[in-house]
């Protein structure tokens, strides 16, 4: 018989009883589970979390459940949305939940836990954009001690303590936070008598109240009280909360009311690439010192962001083509190109001081000559290093830097002596050291080699380029202006990464994206694709690295083509056009489901079907000299490309030794256009890694491939099109990216924005609304497929709104260069039915400018170039010149560079008031204003903006148009 006196003297365990509840909307099949770091609720594991029950109160769907747990209990937690077996499909978006339970709670009792899910849009303000550049302040405030529970109050039947917690992240030195309700307690809806929060940290005012349980239902609001004596109070319904008023009720609610509603925080920035920038120290580019007055005309101008392209280094070719910013070399060096020479060193020589003198004169010109400012660049920096190498190399600065930074820095390095001591930056022709190895590279950096001066040289350049780089950062924190970086989709085949992570890259393949507004035949980048299974395998280390590295000097960053990670337009390596590609991952058309449909003739389907007839209407009376080179006549009158030339990069190549022997004397960029207009006529695409895989030819239909099938043939691939590329990928996708995106989100505190124009599944907005991005809209680019120009005034909060960007002609070149949509833009947008001036005048740019800072868009983000257009004086260079990239021409040389220098822009202050004015009238934020802004939060989409629009009054117009003031 047991003896229970021997567990007398045991203290018994003091537990309370937990209640959860979160209303959230499910889907048939889906439940909630509450998932935490403790043991109750699964230790990380989802899976053994606490399941939660539904029940309705009143039209609300409320989620709720309950555990015992000891008194001292504390536990992060969220909530997740899984399906039947456990498995999650959504979660919260932000910082994880804290649950800590009321000091002194005695055995027995109830703590109720009332949640809202945490939207992507509610971890807005603890970005380093909004936390540590345009809050900044507000997160100064020091933490204040709670006056905590009154414990005897505990024990009262007819009451309850409620725990008010409301996240405010902008407010104005001296603001308290008050809650004001239907109660005594919480002062008859009159701020004086209301309850006054404390200031808990982390923007979240919290504070105790002991309210009696006939005063529920309660409802009740937050409100900001100024020690001027002036109020605000929060926007939308009251609050209520509802309480089990029976014995088996709780003694204690944790309101969590999730943000303070007030109106949206919305602001406003500029986008120069770095190279555009002049100044009247640069030498022949923009330098990163010459950020610190970018910020300074931005702040003047009333902007809170200035976003830059890449600034990573791209020297693979060295020469004009590493222009191209997207094409990083490494994805964690800095480009040289953007160096300030005299400040390397205090102590510069008078020789050198000239030098650096002459060559900023000949260097001043109107385009960036890259070539010449490199090589110019890295001469006098060696001259300085050489005179000063052993006193860096020995700074305890320097040390830092390189063992902070070793991990990338020394690969790069090394790189760079290789790719100079071969000639070429191709890795598979560096003999031994093709295969990268630690050995091999402590071998090549170790400093007895002979070349240890020239590793040393590149930890040299990167180190300053870092303090330059710093600086600027720091520099633009403290002005309220946030420094927006822009993270490319894809790095060169030829570069640091893929040399030392080759199991990262699937290198047989190039990276694009399918026809679209910016190219009908597609893009080819070039860029391996990415080998998302390896990459999983580390969680992502490889990106973590990379996002942890920009954000030393970024606040936000822009996501080049984040459609990437949802699925990439992968093509063959060996093609040189976007056109003939594949979505990947996707869902291919198999061989079996094909012959269901009655298709059994793939050769016919997957090979280019050339007839002779082809050939004559391309070529005429030449065609039997092309196909004499490059065809064989496998049947009568049927033709199909030779062995030696069966892909596009065998075409050109062929062609042009042709060409060069005179052999043809026809012009070699057409006949390459047909010759691959005929090597892409194929109706389906066998998979090289599974022949019994095919995938349908993106725009099918213009193929004569296509129209040479019988009608029920057409039918069956419509259908199989419309599907593969609208329809049975969505899944997978969405999958895909909550796989993929997550990673990079959780890496930094970055502000996340994500370029999501062309063609757009209807998977991606979801996922990014879900994870907190901010889309992009571009108002000639409408993601509305009804809609010639977007409507800026129905924009949804999470977009950066703006009239053009780096990928296409400036606003005041687009106007000028197509007469129609020029026609229809003054018709439709602006109202007037009589013909539009042929210039893009000041007036059309304010309108348009003026359109899109009115937008509910949370950033209106305006290439500098539209905002000089406001001006005649800055509108002498011809339009086209302003034009940073065009995406149809794969060897565009990037040079643009602003005709005036950042000196001046800062001196016309008639502009910057114009401008300042635009931002200010428009309710967004900017720097220095007096009075704090009210709180990051999201709105109801579509929200239109009050107020008319103006309309525009030009020369020789109808005189009804009412007219506005501009420069």
């Amino acid at each position: 018989m047991v003896n229970l006196g021997l567990f007398s003297e045991i203290k018994p365990l003091v537990s309370v009883n937990v209640r959860f509840r979160i209303p959230y909307y499910t889907q048939w099949g889906q439940s909630l589970v509450v998932g935490g770091s403790e043991p109750v609720l699964g230790s990380g594991n989802v899976k053994k979390g606490l399941v939660l029950t539904p029940f309705h109160e009143g039209d609300e769907l409320i989620w709720g459940g309950s555990l015992t747990v000891p008194a001292a209990f504390q536990s992060e937690y969220n909530y997740y949305v899984v399906d039947d077996e456990k498995n999650i499909l959504r979660w919260e978006v932000g910082n994880k939940r804290k649950l800590v339970l009321p000091e002194g709670v005695e055995n027995g009792k109830v703590v109720e836990v009332h949640d809202l899910w945490q939207n992507g849009s509610d971890s807005l303000p603890f970005k380093s954009a909004f936390k540590n550049v345009i809050f900044r302040k507000s997160n100064s405030l020091a933490i204040e001690k709670s006056l905590g529970t009154i414990q005897n109050n505990l024990d009262r039947d007819d009451s309850v303590i409620v725990q008010f917690k409301i996240c405010c992240p902008n407010i104005a030195e001296g603001t308290s936070i008050y809650v004001i309700g239907g109660s005594v307690e919480l002062g008859k809806w009159k701020v004086h008598d209301g309850l006054k929060l404390n200031y808990a940290g982390e923007s979240v005012w919290e504070g105790d109240c002991l309210i009696p349980k006939a005063a529920f239902p309660l409802k009740y609001k937050y409100c900001k009280y100024a020690k001027n004596g002036n109020f605000s109070l929060e926007h939308g319904s009251n609050r209520e909360v509802t309480v089990d008023i029976s014995a088996s009720g709780p003694n204690y609610i944790i309101l969590s009311d999730g943000m303070m509603r007030e109106m949206p925080w919305r602001g406003s920035g500029v986008a120069i690439p770095m190279f555009s920038v002049r100044s009247e120290d640069d030498v022949g580019v923009g330098e990163f010192v010459d950020l610190k007055l970018v910020v300074d005309w931005a702040v003047d101008s009333g902007f809170h962001l200035l976003q830059l392209l890449p600034i990573n280094d791209t020297s693979v070719h060295k020469m004009w083509w590493d222009s191209y910013p997207y094409s990083s070399l490494s994805v964690f060096a800095l480009h040289p190109l953007y160096l300030r020479l005299q400040r390397l060193s205090e102590n510069i020589p008078d020789d050198i001081n000239q030098e650096i003198q002459r060559a900023k004169i000949e260097l001043d010109g109107k385009n960036v000559d890259y070539e010449a400012t490199m090589t110019t660049k890295l001469s006098i920096s060696k001259k300085i290093f050489d005179l000063e190498k052993d006193m860096i190399l020995n700074s305890d600065s320097f040390k830092n830097f390189l063992s902070k930074n070793e991990e990338w820095l020394k690969p790069y390095a090394a790189f760079c002596f290789l790719r100079d001591f071969f000639e070429t930056s191709d890795h598979s022709q560096w003999g031994t050291f093709s295969q990268f190895s630690k050995d091999k590279l402590e071998k090549l950096v170790s400093k007895d080699s002979f070349h240890y001066d020239i590793t040393c040289f590149h930890y040299y350049i990167q180190y300053h380029l870092h303090l330059q780089l710093s600086e600027a950062a720091e520099y633009a924190k403290e002005k309220g202006v946030v420094l927006k970086g822009d993270l490319p989709i894809g790095v060169d085949r030829n570069s640091v990464d893929t040399w030392v992570y080759p199991n990262l890259f699937r290198m047989n393949t190039s990276t694009g994206a399918p026809p679209d507004y910016f190219d009908k035949n597609g893009q080819n980048w070039g860029f391996p694709t990415y080998n998302w299974e390896e990459m999983s395998k580390d969680n992502y280390a490889w990106w973590r690295a990379r996002l942890s590295q920009m954000g030393n000097y970024f606040t936000a960053y822009r996501i080049d083509h984040i459609l990437g990670f949802f699925r990439i337009w992968e093509l063959p390596e060996h093609a040189m056009t976007g056109l003939v590609g594949k979505f990947r991952p996707s869902i291919p058309l198999s061989q079996e489901e094909l012959e269901k449909e009655g298709i059994w003739d793939f050769d016919r389907l997957s090979k280019p079907y050339i007839l002779q007839e082809f050939l004559q209407e391309k070529f005429g009376p030449l065609w039997t000299v092309i196909a004499s080179y490059f065809m064989n006549e496998f049947k009568k009158n049927h033709y199909e490309f030779k062995d030696d030339c069966n892909t596009e990069k065998k075409i050109a190549a062929k062609l042009k030794s042709l060409v060069e022997q005179k052999l043809l004397l026809e012009n070699e960029e057409k006949l390459r256009r047909d010759l691959f207009n005929l090597v892409q006529n194929i109706v389906l695409i066998r998979d090289p890694e599974n022949a019994r895989s095919f995938y349908p030819r993106f725009n099918l239909e213009d193929t004569s491939s296509f129209k040479d099938l019988d009608e029920n043939n057409k039918n069956i691939f419509r259908r199989l099109y419309y599907d593969y590329y609208f329809h049975r990928q969505e899944t997978l996708w969405r999958q895909n990216a909550m796989k993929t995106l997550p990673a990079l989100l959780n890496s930094s505190d970055m502000l996340a924005c994500g370029e999501d124009l062309g063609l757009i599944p209807s998977c991606v907005h979801p996922v990014m609304q879900e994870l907190g991005l901010i889309g992009l809209r571009i108002q000639r680019m409408p993601s509305e497929a009804d809609l010639e120009f977007g409507i800026p005034s129905q924009y949804d909060y999470m977009t950066v709104c703006a009239p053009s960007c780096h990928d296409c002609s400036t606003l005041r070149a687009w106007w000028e260069e197509d007469e129609d949509r020029r026609r229809s833009f003054f018709k439709t947008m602006i109202g007037s039915d009589s013909l539009p001036p042929k210039q893009c005048v000041p007036e059309i740019v304010y309108f348009v400018l003026r359109q899109h800072v009115e937008s509910p868009s949370i950033w209106a983000i305006f290439p500098l170039q539209d905002l000089l257009a406001l001006k005649e004086e800055y509108t002498t260079r011809p339009a086209p010149e302003e034009t940073i990239n065009d995406p149809t021409n794969p060897k565009h040389y990037w040079r643009f560079r602003v005709h005036v220098t950042m000196e001046s822009l800062l001196k016309d202050t008639k502009l910057t008031t114009t401008i300042k004015g635009l931002v200010s009238a428009s309710a967004r934020s900017y720097p220095g204003q007096e009075e704090a802004q009210p709180g990051v939060a999201a709105v109801p989409q579509k929200q239109q903006i009050a107020g008319e629009q103006e309309k525009i009054r030009l020369p020789n117009q109808d005189p009804k148009i009412t007219s506005i003031a501009v420069l």
